[in-house]
């Protein structure tokens, strides 16, 4: 990439999805294709509030093929009354796939296998859960939006390290150039795609990124260096309310009682 050092870069923009049913029931969720709850609406439309209240303008817009990242982007674009900006899905956005343990109940899963288990199966860097087997209908390769992708690149699981690989060349195509451009980028996506983004922007080590948490629906502002090099990065919003939402995130591996 031609960086141009009379172009001031982009602001970038990352934005978890909003509460979803089943973060709210407390599943492995990964690629199947879970709505927002009311409370994850309420939290895309903050997010939009509070992009305006830091007076930020989103130019353009990525965002994954899930519908809880793609409707929290709608409406933090109606918040804004920006929903005429380029919008670019890509199912390299998608959140790290968790193979078969999507649709488990994360506590229960814990009380069963231990909560180490689960924090090593939700968190660690390079170790991905049980994989699904080729054959079981949940598979992506069964899944219409991914018609168009080499069935080879299409994971049965994956780990954060998986995700990274898998993110990394949008970042390089897509998104790179758009801030190089000048432009502010907006990526709506999901915990673990938006952690992968974290830890190569800020040079995170793999044991500082597995205790990094994402909350949900809260803008995390980046602005960076004519060669595109971070220059920090900070979280909109109540900063209490955040910390909170961080340590919910947390703790959603924990065994009940």
């Amino acid at each position: 990439m031609t960086f141009q050092e009379d172009t001031v870069p982009g602001k970038l923009i990352l934005v978890r999805h909003g509460q979803s049913i089943w973060n709210v029931e407390n599943l492995f969720t990964g690629w199947v294709d879970i709505d927002l709850s009311d409370q994850g609406r309420a939290e895309a439309a903050q997010a939009g509030r509070e992009l305006l209240a830091e007076g930020i303008e989103p130019h353009v817009a990525f965002t994954s093929v899930l519908k809880r990242a793609i409707r929290t982007l709608w409406i933090l674009l109606d918040t804004m009354d920006r929903m005429w900006i380029p919008t670019e899905p890509s199912w390299r956005l998608n959140e790290r796939h968790y193979g078969a343990l999507q649709g488990l109940d994360k506590a229960q899963t814990a009380a069963q296998h231990g909560e180490a288990q689960v924090k090593i199966w939700r968190r660690s860097y390079d170790i991905p859960p049980p994989p699904l087997a080729a054959d079981d209908p949940r598979h992506p390769r069964f899944d219409p939006r991914y018609a168009g992708v080499d069935p080879r690149d299409l994971p049965a699981c994956e780990s954060l390290k998986d995700t990274l690989a898998r993110v990394k060349p949008d970042w390089q195509t897509r998104i790179a150039p758009q801030l190089a451009a000048g432009r502010n980028v907006l990526v709506v996506a999901h915990g673990n795609s938006l952690r992968a983004l974290v830890k190569m922007l800020d040079g995170m080590s793999e044991s500082e990124i597995v205790e990094f948490n994402m909350p949900t629906g809260v803008p995390l502002l980046y602005e960076f260096t004519p060669q595109l090099q971070s220059t920090g990065r900070r979280f909109l919003g109540d900063a209490a309310a955040i910390a909170a939402a961080q340590e919910a995130v947390r703790r959603q591996g924990e065994k009940k009682g």
